[in-house]
């Protein structure tokens, strides 16, 4: 960003200052108003280049697009046997099961898992995928795609994201939301998907640190049960530190404003979200921007993506944004030391450094480091055969898929049931 962005990106931070006093004293609309202005300022400043090329092309053409992308786009439309598990609360958290093809079933009991259970028919290996901030269980389209009937798999739409229901606590405590709470979420739902048998827990971003968060909470869980682990795009802790590709100037005079700007976005969520709509094309710029980083991404998937982050309600996003600069689960990382581990990120990751990454790796130094080149933070989406072929491989080294199985094609959206 050049110089005179810095400027503008530090006069918004002012704007937004004055949005929250404004809210303070009772000027709710007004206040809301600016502040959901000086939201998308700085995130059409950050993200100038994507944005000016929309403003080249009719708004009703613009919309126009979307509206053929919604229709055609497959993205998202796979589905499992669905149920619900019930976390401390009494949140009602969304889940989906594919279940192992049953012709697939025994050649997939590998000599392995016999070792490490003891039993003629273990049960087998379940895969439990966890999505990141302001996504859903489809996020993990591609992978679920490839590896449906080959392995057994769990998708779980984190509190109040997706299916699952509003967070209880928050909706009716006003309390924050913390990676703790998302680790016990977890918890309840293996408990209800995966009773027994052996696990591999697969984390994107928030996922990996709901997944750190459990290991730190359950320790002899991982011990006891979990046979391999994913970390894709994710961070161990100093989320602080991270300046999401702007100049330092600008992302402090952000931070010290944006936990009330959020707050009061977040207590007049109806009036935000029309100003969400009304300013569709700033955010899908800035959704694009801090999601990929390949120029030829397919617009339906780019698309999808926003589509997922645009339903995430304001009020949410507002409550689970403390959470991140308090997470430190960095001493948790231990107990993952002796299993077999893929660590994944991309390059140009803005929201979750691939430095992140590395620095789990280094502490794991039997894991597997992939850092993928022109990949953002939906690394999932924007390289899906890179991730869906190093999960397989991890996959097979714990036993979960046999040495030579066959993984769908990673583009697939047929949403037929396996079986």
């Amino acid at each position: 960003m050049s110089e005179s962005s810095a400027e503008v990106v530090a006069d918004v931070a002012s704007a937004a200052v004055a949005a929250s006093a404004a809210g303070a004293a009772g000027g709710w609309r007004r206040a809301t108003g600016v502040a959901g202005m000086a939201i998308g300022v700085v995130a059409a400043g950050a993200a100038a280049g994507v944005a000016l090329e929309r403003m080249t092309v009719g708004r009703g053409m613009r919309q126009k697009a979307r509206l053929a992308l919604d229709s055609a786009g497959p993205y998202g439309a796979l589905r499992g046997m669905p149920g619900k598990a019930f976390a401390d609360d009494g949140t009602e958290l969304y889940y989906e099961v594919d279940e192992l093809d049953p012709e697939a079933a025994p050649a997939a009991l590998g000599p392995r898992r016999r070792r490490l259970f003891g039993r003629k028919s273990p049960a087998p290996v379940t895969v439990v995928f966890s999505h990141g901030y302001c996504l859903s269980q489809d996020s993990w389209h591609f992978q679920r795609a490839a590896l449906r009937g080959v392995v057994r798999t769990v998708h779980w739409d984190q509190r109040s994201h997706g299916r699952s229901g509003r967070g209880v606590a928050q909706g009716r405590d006003d309390e924050p939301v913390t990676i703790e709470q998302l680790g016990r979420d977890l918890k309840a739902v293996i408990d209800a998907t995966v009773p027994e048998g052996p696990i591999v827990l697969v984390g994107h971003s928030m996922g990996g640190m709901t997944v750190m968060a459990l290991a730190d909470q359950h320790p002899e869980l991982i011990r006891e049960r979990v046979v391999g682990v994913a970390f894709v795009g994710t961070s161990s802790g100093r989320l602080g530190e991270v300046n999401y590709g702007l100049p330092v100037a600008g992302v402090n005079a952000v931070r010290r404003v944006l936990p009330g700007v959020l707050k009061v976005l977040g207590q007049r969520a109806d009036l935000v979200e029309k100003g969400r709509r009304a300013t569709a094309d700033l955010f899908a710029g800035i959704i694009k921007r801090y999601s990929f980083a390949s120029r030829d991404v397919d617009p339906a998937i780019a698309r999808f993506a926003e589509r997922m982050i645009e339903s995430t309600p304001i009020d949410v996003v507002a409550e689970y944004y403390p959470a991140f600069n308090d997470h430190d689960k960095t001493e948790a990382l231990a107990h993952f030391a002796d299993l077999p581990m893929l660590v994944l990120a991309g390059v140009q990751d803005l929201v979750t450094p691939s430095e992140h990454s590395e620095a789990i790796a280094d502490l794991l130094p039997d894991a597997e480091l992939v850092l993928v080149p022109d990949a953002g933070h939906l690394v999932m989406l924007e390289h899906p055969e890179v991730v869906t072929d190093r999960l397989a491989d991890l996959l097979t080294r714990t036993g979960a898929v046999p040495a030579g199985a066959t993984v769908k094609g990673y583009g697939s959206t047929s949403t037929a049931q396996p079986g």
